[in-house]
């Protein structure tokens, strides 16, 4: 590319500048004018003569040194008053946070040799580009965010922090991460050093920062309030058409009138732009039982069904074997074991069609539950009920002034938390979409499904949309210490004038009894049909096992044991679950069941990357990151012309002094 010059002088200036070099070149060609001497001497007769010859009027020019190095340093110093520069780019900003991807997609090989490596590159390459002064921080981000680097000025330690950024296997979330940026970007934290090793302070303020976002932008909007002081620059990360085959579902039912007789259903899809085949197998306790092929168009989706035959426990495990770019939403666990009834305590003031789902023989099977009404909150058992004797707490038109030590699902009504939120009433909200991958929600059809009135409910920070309306969410779900809470924000029946009415037609839907014993299943922990549970990365994953203190282990799929935390007697925590598979929870040695990681996660599968994000009610394109901007070499030129000038008054001095 051409250097681009700026005229610093006038035209007269320039005339007088140029006629330097024609002056400095005619000194070395002028006569030395002596005047005669007559003297007696024969020898000064012979060099005056001598000299007389040599320097006539004008005389060739001669090899000259000086001459030489003075033509040169005028020549540097015309340059530089021409203040030539190349067209460059430059990082837009002076105060940086890096946020980098490390979600399940990241882990997708369109890009070479995958998204998180080419996304910690590109982030290396501004880091290099930073100036001096500059300063900048990196965090890595999937669901939870991580700060790898607090601010600093030191871009080594900073290159240092993008290398150790390691994949997950965790689904996206930038909330917490624009949180956490915004709070260190902003000073709202005390002046840290600028590495461990470094005296320089980097002081605490509270100007706006530029935040780098490297992501394939499979993320949920986010907030202005999120974003506090940050600028966003997004850098999209990705090919532009990646294929990908993904499992969504998989689980175990009863074979029809074979209690004893167990199916696995498995729902798979395409994500991509071409037809896939592929061999999809599935295997007991390791061993192969069962393959079928299929051929799934674009965006298409298909069930496939499995006959496992009887089986009380073990592990099944559904792997589809596409050439796509992504691997680790190929392979789908179930844990199978012993059925187990959950506890169920169900609050309400009268609610037939919930208690008939209820009391159905399947739900029966799933769990015992006891009807109180919402008098029962006020008394010394509900106290005692609350420190976790059910698994399940159902509060319709409710709610306590403490939440129980168990999971729960609020009806017209929404947790006892600062977290969660309850809109305004709006007549005959529309249902819009559900989320069939979470289990909850699994095989439910909407819609037919009609809603009288409604409240939006807002799960706060971490919480998932499960049924959304065109008047906001109305089915949420957020997790709150090693709990779930799920609220509903309308009603299935309301009493006028003394009689019970029906608010949704939604209990003589098919869909509804469905639902029912999917929470049983879910947040009741009961072990429907024996399948177990399946949990999403990184989740902590609650259980109750019998046994002493300290005989309690978990074994994760590689085989390595790890030791759960105690939430009260009998009910433990494990939280390091990264890894997908099936897990293995052991009292003495021996084990007594198991339980499911998987991602069934179709913002991760699906793998078209996002030209934009949205912030708040802006989106934010994708960019490359940089500003146009004149990298100008004046500088270096000056510091040549001073090193030309330096060499001629060594040269000048060496020859005057000989």
């Amino acid at each position: 590319m051409w250097p681009t010059w700026i005229n610093m002088l006038g035209w007269w200036q320039w005339a007088i500048l140029l006629a330097v070099p024609p002056a400095i070149i005619s000194l070395y060609f002028l006569k030395l004018r002596r005047r005669p001497v007559e003297v007696p001497s024969t020898y000064l007769w012979s060099r005056t003569i001598e000299d007389l010859h040599v320097n006539t009027i004008w005389q060739r020019l001669r090899r000259n040194l000086l001459l030489l190095l003075q033509l040169i340093l005028l020549a540097i110093l015309i340059l530089a008053l021409l203040r030539p520069a190349w067209r460059g780019q430059k990082l837009i900003g002076h105060r940086f946070v890096f946020l980098i991807d490390n979600s399940a997609s990241m882990n997708a090989s369109d890009v070479a040799p995958n998204r998180l490596d080419d996304a910690k590159r590109r982030a290396a390459a501004l880091v290099d580009n930073m100036a001096s002064g500059d300063v900048g921080m990196v965090v890595s981000f999937a669901d939870t965010a991580r700060v790898e680097q607090m601010l600093t000025g030191d871009r080594a330690a900073l290159r240092r922090a993008i290398e150790s950024i390691r994949p997950t296997n965790r689904p996206t979330s930038m909330v917490e991460a624009l949180k956490v940026a915004s709070a260190q970007a902003a000073g709202r934290h005390a002046a840290q050093p600028a590495d461990e090793k470094s005296e320089q302070i980097v002081p605490a303020e509270t100007s706006p920062a530029t935040a780098y976002i490297l992501s394939d932008g499979k993320f949920a909007p986010v907030s202005d309030s999120s974003l506090g002081l940050l600028k966003p620059i997004f850098l999209p990360v990705g090919g532009e058409s990646p294929s990908n085959a993904a499992i969504l579902v998989f689980q175990t039912r009863p074979r029809e009138k074979l209690e004893n007789w167990l199916q696995a259903f498995a729902q798979i899809k395409n994500f991509g732009t071409q037809t896939i085949r592929a061999d999809v197998t599935l295997r007991r306790d390791g061993n192969l039982i069962d393959a079928e092929d299929v051929s799934i168009g674009p965006g298409e989706t298909q069930n496939v069904v499995f006959d496992v035959g009887e089986m009380d426990e073990g592990v099944l495990e559904l792997a589809v074997g596409a050439r796509d770019r992504l691997a680790v939403d190929n392979r789908g666990w179930v844990a199978v074991n012993p059925p187990r009834p959950a506890e169920v305590l169900l609050v309400t003031p009268g609610n037939e069609p919930l208690e008939l789902a209820l009391g159905t023989r399947s739900a029966a099977k799933l769990a015992n539950v006891a009807v109180r009404p919402p008098t029962f909150l006020k008394t010394q058992e509900y106290a005692a009920a609350a420190a976790g004797v059910h698994d399940l707490v159902i509060f319709d038109r409710c709610r306590p002034e403490t939440m129980p030590q168990s999971n729960t699902l609020f009806i017209g009504n929404v947790p006892t938390e600062p977290r969660w939120s309850l809109g305004e009433r709006v007549d005959v909200p529309q249902i819009i979409d559900s989320d069939p991958s979470h289990p909850m929600m699994q095989w439910l059809a909407l819609d037919d499904v009609l809603l009288w009135e409604g409240r939006a409910v807002n799960p706060g920070p971490g919480g998932s949309v499960l049924i959304d309306s065109d008047a906001g969410p109305m089915l949420a779900i957020a997790p709150r210490e090693t709990f779930q809470d799920a609220a509903m924000g309308f009603l299935l029946v309301d009493v006028e004038n003394g009689e019970s009415v029906s608010r949704t037609n939604w209990p003589i839907r098919p869909s509804f009894p469905m639902f029912v014993l999917n929470t049983l299943t879910y947040l009741g922990g009961a072990v429907q049909e024996r399948g177990g549970q399946s949990v999403r990365p990184g989740q902590p994953f609650a259980f109750e096992a019998a046994g002493p203190v300290g005989s309690v282990t978990v074994v994760g799929p590689d085989g390595r044991t790890m030791r759960p935390t105690v939430v009260r007697p009998g009910q433990y925590q494990i939280s390091t679950t990264e890894q997908l598979g099936a897990y293995e929870v052991r009292v003495g040695g021996k084990p007594v069941s198991r339980f499911a990681i998987n991602l069934f996660d179709p913002n991760e599968s699906d793998l078209a990357p996002r030209p934009a994000i949205s912030a708040g009610v802006e989106q934010v394109a994708g960019q490359s990151g940089w500003e146009a901007a004149r990298r100008e070499i004046w500088r270096p030129l000056l510091l040549a012309a001073l090193a030309v000038l330096v060499v001629e008054w060594l040269v000048y001095n060496r020859r005057v002094g000989m």
